[in-house]
């Protein structure tokens, strides 16, 4: 079964804080789009360094989230970005596609 991303991490962060697990939620659901359509925009344009540097922006949320396996995909493509090779782009894709549909429904 596919990891699944919750707010484990952010609840235990805010504590009984709700104020700020509503900003650090937000924050994310702000910042993820747009990191996200920065992803397919530098890749697309095979611009891979770049590409390599939102990746490493982008792991920072799967581990937040609590995809821990994801964030080790995550790691290894921004390694192999550096380098030239896209091979975890579909594994890494399905990553951001799941945080999306995540994000919509919290």
């Amino acid at each position: 079964m596919l990891e699944q991303p919750n707010l484990k991490y952010i609840k235990q962060l805010a504590g009984d804080d709700k104020a700020f697990e509503d900003k650090f939620i937000t924050i994310l659901k702000e910042e993820f789009p747009a990191e996200k359509e920065e992803y397919y925009m530098t890749l697309k344009e095979e611009r891979l360094q770049d590409t390599a540097l939102i990746v490493h922006k982008l792991k920072h949320k799967l581990n937040i989230l609590g995809l821990e396996q994801g964030y080790g995909i995550a790691v290894e493509y921004e390694e192999e970005l550096k380098i030239g090779n896209t091979h975890n782009s579909a594994s890494f894709e399905s990553i951001l596609k799941t945080i999306e549909t995540y994000l919509k429904i919290i």
